[in-house]
């Protein structure tokens, strides 16, 4: 069971966001079980505590426009007070399936899904959707973060499936461009930039998004958006989808939440949201989380309607002209530790 603040020791610039007991004995409050069948206004932007499996089947039926899905990888891993257990591949795709039917029926029929897999699980879920949704492409990204191995290639990127009800769909490709800095600047014959700008700090050219994310980074000790959940998504990743494949007041679902990515980011970028969680610190995690999205829009990485590369925060806060914006503190040791 993970320690309320008090009990574990932690360096003082630390940002990890945790729960005192008293965190935790109001935020409860705000939880959400399902015993019956519910309407979409009993459960618009609540975090629902309960296991998905139970809960999914008291959901209205087609409320649904995104599902980002994050779902156990298939390995042994612990959650708090729940774990999962490693399968065979065959049970292992007989267990997504058990969940994807249920979660089919409640998204409308132009939705949009995206399930999170590792390079052990991947394969399964391909066989798996294609079965029920139209697979529109698979994301790899740069999953920058452990020390490696001795016995084998460090294992750095996951895979995030793409998928549909239909070909009718909503995608913004102008919500999600990127900005990066040219490092080859060419001009066309009369000498004007091509395909770039010269800004104050630099040049830099926005570019369509590809399905490689190098840009990600994974939450960590100096960002204000870290928990103690061992596989915390970044915003910045779930903006990307959020943006690409929602308009605002679309909503937003995730049945395996953990601690709030996916409602907080939806909450930041004005969509609804509905999250079902089963261990109850998570849930009051995201409760918080929820709790400070109220004050603080920020998304590390995304400013200027762009995403940018990693490590530009002092580019990002440079505006035009030398027009200089503010960046809250937290945004600063961002920065600091990212370039260490």
């Amino acid at each position: 069971m993970i320690p309320s603040s008090s009990d574990k020791q932690r360096a003082p610039r630390n940002r990890t966001l945790t729960l005192s007991d008293s965190d935790r004995h109001s935020l409860k409050n705000k939880l959400v079980e399902l015993k019956t069948h519910g309407t979409f206004a009993q459960i618009e932007n609540k975090t629902i505590h309960q296991d998905t499996f139970i809960a999914l089947d008291y959901l209205p039926n087609e409320f649904v426009d995104l599902a980002f899905i994050d779902p156990p990888y298939n390995l042994n891993k612990s959650f708090n007070e729940t774990s999962f257990k490693k399968m065979d591949s065959d049970d292992y795709e007989k267990w997504l399936e058990s969940w994807i039917v249920k979660v089919k029926k409640i998204l409308k029929p132009n939705a949009s899904i995206y399930i999170c897999g590792d390079w052990k699980s991947s394969g399964a879920i391909n066989n798996v959707v294609k079965k029920y949704f139209i697979i529109q492409n698979r994301i790899t990204w740069e999953r920058e973060k452990g020390r490696g191995a001795k016995h084998n290639w460090k294992n750095c990127s996951e895979d995030i499936w793409f998928c549909t009800m239909s070909n009718d769909y909503y995608f913004d490709v102008e919500a999600v461009k990127m900005k990066r800095k040219v490092i080859a600047p060419y001009r066309d014959e009369t000498g004007n930039a091509k395909d770039w700008q010269e800004e104050q700090d630099g040049k830099y050219r926005v570019t369509h998004p590809s399905n490689l994310w190098t840009d990600i980074s994974i939450p960590f000790w100096s960002m204000p958006e870290n928990t103690d959940h061992p596989t915390q998504k970044p915003e910045k990743l779930v903006a990307k989808i959020i943006l690409a494949s929602s308009k605002p007041g679309y909503v937003v679902f995730d049945p395996f939440l953990g601690s709030g990515t996916t409602s907080v980011v939806a909450k930041k970028l004005g969509r609804k949201f509905v999250g079902i969680e089963i261990d109850e610190y998570y849930c009051c995690l995201s409760e918080k989380r929820l709790e400070l999205a109220e004050h603080d829009k920020t998304i590390q990485g995304h400013q200027d309607g762009v995403f940018w590369e990693r490590n530009t925060l002092n580019e990002q806060t440079n505006g035009k002209n030398g027009n200089h914006k503010e960046v809250s503190a937290k945004q600063e040791d961002l920065f600091i530790n990212q370039t260490l």
